[in-house]
């Protein structure tokens, strides 16, 4: 008998795609760089860099709030955002994330605010205050980053989402790096190269583990693999990959010596790391129309898990 060729009804997808719009890719994205700045912004603050801390606290801040637009945005209502934080619910990544996310804009928000007090108000106690407490703030929006950065991979793939569920093992590691260039490249965008140090080393650390994380999450990957390599992913994919290895290449070459050069290694990393976040989401949106992505592994696993042993 011939083997048998693989269709489901009508041809019509198993699943059904993904009703976020592009809007969620770039919540991804900022919220990875609002994560990244701020561990930048706590390693210039305890180690007496102002510039540095500074950009990187507003920074972080920035890519919070733009973050918490386009999330909101996409939600459609602003209340479903509240509404989630009336419960905790350990199991479900949406739950535990928010307030991740609701503590983390906590630290940053007030540490970035006490960067922003105007002059003529720094005497008076509230601002006295804020000053004493924009370093331990600041340090616990850092300690709560990690969440942060990692959350919403955890969050799509734990969906039915093919594209997003193969890859549940790696992804975390991909957005936890792609933060980290992020960051550091922000800081080094913006702050002086006498006192970009810890930025340039943060991004590098992350760029060349987004790069490896990357490289094995495709290499793992099956049938699943074509929508990360093939078309308008594909490429989104391959652009992102010379970006961030071009940011690297110039983060450790010329970033310490040149003024320009660091601003360009930035601005690579910062948009490598923004394509990185685009084709993970439209690959996911990808994966869920053709059927055979959805069917032909779980046939494997199932045919794995009956095979005589």
């Amino acid at each position: 008998m011939p083997e048998a060729e693989f269709r489901s009804y009508y041809g019509r997808p198993v699943l059904k795609a993904p009703v976020w719009e592009w809007k969620i890719a770039a919540y991804l994205f900022c919220g990875g760089l609002a994560a990244g700045a701020s561990v930048v912004a706590a390693g210039a603050d305890l180690t007496g860099r102002p510039a540095l801390r500074r950009s990187s606290r507003l920074g972080s801040l920035g890519g919070l709030l733009a973050s918490l637009y386009f999330l909101v945005s996409d939600l459609g209502r602003p209340a479903r955002f509240h509404h989630m934080l009336r419960v905790l619910k350990p199991t479900s990544p949406m739950s535990v994330g928010t307030w991740i996310l609701s503590a983390f804009g906590a630290g940053a928000g007030a540490a970035a605010v006490a960067e922003v007090v105007p002059r003529r108000w720094r005497g008076t106690w509230p601002a006295r205050l804020l000053g004493r407490l924009a370093r331990p703030l600041g340090v616990s929006a850092a300690a709560t980053a990690p969440g942060v950065a990692s959350y919403t991979a955890v969050l799509l793939s734990h969906t039915a989402v093919p594209g997003w569920n193969e890859v549940r093992d790696e992804l975390p590691f991909v957005f936890v790096g792609s933060a980290a260039a992020s960051g550091g490249g922000f800081g080094m965008l913006c702050a002086p190269v006498a006192e970009a140090g810890p930025a340039r080393v943060f991004a590098a650390v992350g760029a060349a583990g987004e790069i490896v994380a990357a490289r094995v999450m495709e290499h793992r990957l099956g049938l699943v693999g074509e929508v990360y390599r093939e078309g308008h992913v594909g490429r989104l994919r391959k652009a992102s990959e010379a970006l961030t290895a071009a940011g690297l290449a110039g983060t450790l070459l010329v970033a310490h010596r040149s003024r320009a050069g660091a601003a360009a290694s930035g601005i690579a990393l910062l948009a490598g790391s923004a394509l990185q976040r685009f084709g993970v989401f439209e690959a996911g949106v990808a994966s869920t129309k053709d059927p055979k992505y959805v069917v032909v592994p779980q046939r494997e696993r199932v045919d794995a898990r009956t095979a005589p042993s």
